[in-house]
């Protein structure tokens, strides 16, 4: 069973659990996602990066992370 304190959520499709006051820029901290090679959804809206330190998370958010690949 799960704490009080914990939410959950899925990362690209990944179920995760955290605590309950974190930020969406501290979970890409965490993650060491390389802000700027990434495009950031969550539940199904693009982020502004900019306010990637103002959003909290919440239980049952879904969060895709899209990684830019050059070519060419």
């Amino acid at each position: 069973m799960i704490k009080k304190n914990k939410i959950k959520i899925k990362i690209n499709g990944k179920t995760n659990y955290l605590s309950r006051n974190s930020l969406l820029g501290n979970l890409l901290k965490t993650l060491k996602i390389p802000i700027n090679k990434v495009a950031i959804e969550l539940n199904k809206e693009i982020i502004d990066k900019n306010k990637l330190n103002k959003i909290k998370l919440k239980n049952k958010d879904v969060i895709e992370i899209v990684h830019f690949i050059g070519g060419g």
